[in-house]
């Protein structure tokens, strides 16, 4: 892969992370504060609904960048691993650990955006900035819930992106041709975004309470417990109606955001992948 490719992929990546958190942060922001609702607290769930966007994409567009810097190159070597002249394997397998590799390289990104974003989404009205959580906490601040961000995050992105190749291969062969129109991308991702949300449910709950409240969830396994104890295991799929539709519509656009753009920055012998 030349580093004109990479940077496309990169660029593309980018772009499109970015205009899914504009057009769907509301969602996301509803979602969140669902999560983090203890059982019989009031929260207006309709209030400030921007809250801490533009801090969001900053984070967003390098993270989104770092993920399919990894994500391409390992997808890549993947294919040659299983057909030593590079044209083989492109299968469900390569996309699930490509996925999941982009997913731990744009985590030194991803965690401490998240931590700052969903603090902000919440109504923390102190220690919600880089440098607040920083001079409050330490570097270690920023990093939270970095052990449930990855449960959450490592299986979502394996999961969606093979999800979407898988769906994108199937429906090329059925076309008779590669790749996927805007409007293709967006149906097969948004079917990809909503099934991948609704199964990983639970990881993001676990992950909104340990960043939001870390004074009250020590760790992955207490979170659980304590959440199943207090409000019932129903309460692991708090948010899921909106993060549905959000993973869902969002997934849509990112795919057909991506597509776009790689159609306009790749070079036209590698718009195959």
């Amino acid at each position: 892969m030349s580093a004109r490719e990479l940077a496309a992929h990169c660029a593309s990546g980018a772009v499109a992370g970015c205009a899914v958190e504009a057009a769907f942060y509301p969602l996301d922001t509803i979602k969140t504060r669902l999560q983090a609702r203890l059982s019989g607290e009031r929260v207006a769930l309709r209030r400030g609904l921007y809250r801490g966007l533009l801090g969001n994409l900053a984070g967003v567009a390098p993270a989104s960048a770092l993920f399919f810097a990894a994500y391409e190159p390992m997808k890549a070597a993947l294919r040659r691993d299983d057909d030593g002249d590079g044209g083989g394997g492109d299968g469900a397998k390569e996309h699930l650990l490509a996925g999941a590799v982009g997913g731990l390289v744009s985590s030194v990104v991803r965690v401490p955006t998240e931590v700052i974003k969903t603090r902000r989404q919440v109504g923390a009205m102190g220690g919600v900035g880089l440098r607040s959580v920083v001079a409050s906490s330490g570097v270690a601040g920023l990093f939270v819930g970095y052990g449930s961000f990855l449960l959450r995050d490592l299986p979502f992105d394996a999961i969606e992106f093979a999800g979407y190749e898988s769906l994108k291969k199937a429906w090329g062969e059925m076309k008779g041709e590669d790749g996927a129109t805007a409007v293709e991308a967006a149906a097969l991702g948004s079917i990809a975004g909503a099934f991948t949300g609704a199964v990983t449910t639970p990881l993001d709950v676990v992950k909104t309470r340990l960043m939001t409240s870390p004074d009250v969830y020590r760790g992955v396994l207490q979170c659980v417990r304590k959440t199943i104890a207090d409000e019932g295991a129903l309460a692991m799929f708090k948010g899921v109606q909106p993060r549905v539709l959000w993973i869902g519509l969002g997934g849509g656009c990112f795919f057909s955001v991506l597509e776009t753009a790689r159609g306009v920055l790749l070079p036209v012998d590698s718009r195959r992948s």
